[in-house]
């Protein structure tokens, strides 16, 4: 049985019976307990509802768990290995995807565009105090540091050259790429905008401090949640250290009501879909429908972590 735990739209459900064939795909909604199919699952097509290690253990016929996207910080991994179940991901398929979140994100936070769309709503924009519009900002002429020089940074270091901004960027080592190779730390201390790409482990956890970022800096996070800790982040934003910031991500999922940032004018917010477009569907459909054909054929398998 292959089953995939989400909250698919209409679209996402169409595609995956266009890829595998209607009915081939058991459906479970993300909101709902793996409980009853567990004895049946050969693979899990896994978005990002945590798979424990108690849910493994339950599943006694698991032997893939397929990431639809690029992180596996869900996944628990030694459990998977023990198991016997190998975990796939898929680098590269939401690399567009996120690459224009990230852009749009930025301009979002220096253009203020939810601000403005509230007034113009309202009957207000064009009568909201002028001194708003010293605020805005272009991204020519400043300098972007991109923490992460995979996929999605590839794409969007040259559009971001294109319009006029100086790219700057941070690697486990430095690429043979035409943009400035500098340490984390003066990356931010450096940088008017910083878009964070790397994955999150054990030392890239918290390692984005807000506070050693240039002051009046744009901070954009369509990563992970935890590479930054909210009660700074809150705190630049709030003191006017920073800028602003756009996010995609955040340490608790579904940002939970009452959460400090929900209440910040210059944060930009969006619910972890930065990776999510119908292209991006097909694209990582496609390589999970290979992965499974691969499984039951006894191939090696795509962009296996374990």
């Amino acid at each position: 049985m292959i089953v995939l735990h989400a909250r698919p739209s209409p679209g996402f459900r169409e595609a995956v019976d266009a890829i595998f064939g209607a009915g081939v795909v058991t459906h479970v909604d993300e909101a709902e307990p793996l409980d009853g199919v567990a004895d049946e699952i050969t693979a899990l097509l896994h978005v990002l509802t945590p798979v424990t290690p108690e849910f493994i253990a339950s599943a006694p016929k698991l032997k893939l768990i397929q990431k639809l996207g690029v992180g596996v910080n869900t996944i628990a991994l030694d459990a998977a290995r023990d198991h016997g179940a190998a975990v796939c991901n898929m680098p590269g398929t939401n690399s567009q995807a996120v690459a224009e979140m990230a852009l749009s994100l930025m301009m979002a936070v220096l253009r203020r565009t939810c601000f403005f769309d509230a007034r113009t709503r309202a009957g207000e924009g064009w009568t909201a105090d002028p001194s708003e519009l010293d605020s805005v900002g272009e991204i020519g002429g400043r300098t972007v540091g991109l923490v992460g020089f995979g996929h999605s940074a590839g794409l969007l270091a040259p559009v971001l050259a294109a319009l006029g901004a100086k790219v700057v960027y941070t690697a486990r080592s430095p690429r043979d790429v035409p943009y400035e190779f500098l340490p984390l730390d003066r990356l931010l201390a450096e940088s008017d905008i910083v878009s964070l790409h790397i994955p999150l482990t054990d030392e890239t956890r918290a390692s984005i401090d807000p506070f050693a970022m240039k002051r009046g800096a744009v901070l954009v996070n369509t990563a992970r949640g935890e590479l930054v800790d909210q009660a700074p982040l809150v705190e630049a934003l709030t003191s006017g250290h920073l800028r602003g910031a756009g996010l995609d991500v955040f340490a608790d999922e579904p940002l939970p009501r009452g959460n400090p940032l929900l209440g910040l004018p210059n944060a930009v917010l969006a619910p972890h879909i930065a990776w999510l477009t119908p292209e991006t569907l097909i694209r990582s459909l496609t390589v999970a429908h290979e992965n499974c054909r691969r499984l039951v054929a006894g191939e090696p398998l795509l962009h296996q972590v374990i």
